[in-house]
């Protein structure tokens, strides 16, 4: 059978079409079509870095611009256009070269001279993990903000801390609360350097070796708002360390999220009763009426692995292929679009369940005001009455125990059973044993005193407003 697909970008050297279930199988339209903005914008770019090499005349090039706008236009404002136009294309790049010559003729053909896709899918994909960076960045800036809100409206409800899941030492809801917001921050760090990493232009270099027409990188680069090209042609077709990158970078967002799930799924227990979960962000039971569950937080918390595999999924497409572009390649896009979906619509329902969540204040505070929690605040105690620590630690631990044996609270013993443990203990041990008084003393900077927090929640404001104004000044 002759090869009627003509306008393939490849096709010359067939005789026969491919096989039917091979074909659709290698086809990559129904995902990379997402890349559309971007191939385009890189088109246009190729095409005004083709004057003046003589490859096209400033006549030719309007034509083609033109003819660019109205592909974008067209997709933008007719879905069904682009679906019914692009149900036979091979990927993006065959979808609008396609358009070109359906509208130019010949002159569509003249714009990939000199180009491979092997540069165009690298340069379209490094644009969108550049704009997929951003766009997490504005999302966890919303979530940190939900964070500050609930921080302020609770800078004096205590909670009780914990390590292991046991009570430890009391802490502010608000301290707790600005703990989260620390780990969202460094996301955004590293979604900074994974845009960074994504920010090389590989246009010019060819399949692999290079462009044989002089054309100007540094140019093409510059109109796409790149800083700098690609150092080496054979790397940069092969590369995909910026897509690791930023699924790294996204992989650390949902392992926090779900972290914070996890902590609000509990919370919300009867066990715990911590907080009051918000219609708006529960579901209920189909048989139990009472029931109002954390389906928000269980949903981020199990979505969470999907954003796991497509990291893990890349990482292992990546480990065996040889240098330069392998067709294995293809398959770096799908999982990261839908991880970056996923992570958006998880950053999403995160921000506005912490917004809409209510906190039981009493219930926090009478956790928090659990006489095992000030243990260590007797062994302080001890410490500034000139014992050292490792001898304090020892002789609370004796307090501790003969508690139990009477069954009473450590802190209502007896003075005379704590001087039989150390004549240390004296009349002023019970200054030191209230809930105020501990949370006070952690008066140190990152502590959860009262002036320590709020210097924290005023340091996290002012690192997100200057954020917000580095990020407007850019644009």
């Amino acid at each position: 059978m002759t090869n009627r697909k003509d306008d393939r970008l490849w096709g010359g050297r067939f005789e026969r079409e491919p096989n039917a279930r091979f074909d659709t199988f290698q086809r990559s339209f129904s995902f990379d079509r997402r890349l559309l903005p971007y191939e385009i914008a890189v088109d246009r770019a190729w095409a005004k870095a083709l004057v003046p090499i003589d490859i096209i005349t400033a006549a030719e090039l309007n034509q083609l611009l033109a003819a660019l706008d109205d592909i974008e236009q067209r997709a933008n404002s007719d879905p069904k256009w682009l679906e019914i136009s692009g149900a036979d294309a091979e990927d993006v790049h065959h979808f609008v070269e396609r358009e070109l010559v359906r509208t130019l003729g010949d002159l569509g053909h003249k714009l990939h001279t000199g180009r491979s896709r092997n540069e165009l899918i690298a340069t379209d994909f490094r644009i969108f993990v550049i704009d997929a960076a951003a766009a997490i960045q504005q999302a966890l800036k919303t979530l940190l903000n939900a964070f500050l809100v609930q921080a302020k409206a609770n800078l004096s409800v205590p909670i009780a801390g914990m390590t292991h899941m046991q009570h430890a030492q009391p802490v502010l809801l608000a301290h707790f609360l600005l703990a989260h917001a620390e780990a969202f921050s460094r996301d955004i760090v590293r979604l900074e350097n994974a845009a960074a990493g994504a920010d090389a232009c590989p246009m010019g270099s060819g399949a692999l070796a290079g462009n044989s027409f002089a054309i100007d990188r540094n140019a093409i680069a510059r109109d796409l708002g790149f800083s700098r090209v690609t150092a080496n042609s054979l790397d940069a077709v092969g590369d995909r360390d910026f897509a690791l990158d930023y699924l790294f970078a996204i992989t650390g967002i949902a392992t926090h999220l779900s972290r914070l799930a996890e902590d609000f799924v509990l919370f919300a227990s009867q066990e715990f009763s911590y907080v009051l979960l918000p219609d708006e962000y529960s579901t209920g039971s189909s048989l139990m009426p009472q029931k109002k569950n954390p389906d928000a937080w269980e949903l981020i918390r199990g979505k969470s692995g999907r954003i796991t595999a497509a990291l893990f999924s890349l990482l292992i497409t990546l480990k065996g292929l040889p240098t330069s572009y392998q067709r294995d390649l293809q398959e770096d896009k799908e999982a990261l679009f839908a991880a970056h979906d996923q992570v958006a619509d998880m950053l999403a329902v995160a921000a506005g369940a912490i917004a809409a969540t209510k906190f039981n204040a009493d219930r926090l505070r009478a956790a928090a005001a659990n006489p095992a929690l000030l243990a260590t605040e007797a062994a302080d105690y001890l410490v500034r009455k000139g014992i050292p620590f490792r001898q304090a630690h020892d002789l609370v631990g004796k307090v501790l125990r003969e508690a139990e044996k009477r069954n009473v609270s450590w802190t209502a013993l007896p003075p005379d059973a704590l001087k039989n443990i150390s004549p240390a203990f004296d009349s002023d041990l019970s200054a030191s044993l209230t809930l105020d008084a501990a949370l006070a003393s952690k008066k140190v900077s990152g502590g959860t005193a009262p002036d320590s927090v709020r210097a924290a929640i005023a340091d996290l404001e002012a690192r997100l407003n200057q954020k917000a104004s580095t990020t407007g000044a850019k644009s």
